[in-house]
């Protein structure tokens, strides 16, 4: 049987406010002792236009997945545009670009994450990877709360 193969197209965009300042939420990003406690720990990590981030686990039911982001801007305390893939078990499952702006907010932040994705094969879906942003962002946020 031969696999059909599909790309789906879909932007999102997911929003928080921080009770924290633009530099905190910021630092949250771009160092890697910071973001590893919100995000997955990152076996290489270059922050800097140009930079690569890349990391890989296996989950406990044996899912591997390999994330690989190339930094393409950075802007300090307001912006972060990467594109990246997403492997899960051998197969390229999307290939994005997401944007990552800071906007202060009263004495906070908001947040404003935006993703442009090509999902492939049906391995994966916008509405999957939306939801999964949200919970990520709600991790950032428990630990710009401590």
């Amino acid at each position: 049987m031969t696999m059909q193969r599909k790309a789906e197209h879909a932007v999102f965009t997911v929003e928080r406010v921080y009770g924290a300042k633009p530099e905190r939420v910021f630092a949250a990003w771009s160092n890697p002792e910071a973001k590893a406690k919100w995000f997955a720990k990152s076996e290489v990590f270059e922050f800097r236009v140009g930079g690569r981030e890349f990391n890989s686990d296996t989950f406990p039911d044996g899912t591997t997945v390999q994330f690989e982001a190339n930094y393409q801007e950075i802007v300090q305390d307001e912006r972060i545009v990467y594109s990246y893939s997403l492997d899960m078990n051998g197969n390229r499952v999307s290939v994005s670009v997401a944007s990552v702006e800071l906007k202060p907010e009263n004495e906070g932040t908001r947040l404003v994450f935006t993703e442009s994705g090509v999902f492939l094969d049906g391995h994966d879906t916008a509405e999957q990877r939306e939801h999964g942003t949200g919970i990520m962002m709600d991790m950032l946020g428990k630990l710009l709360s401590e």
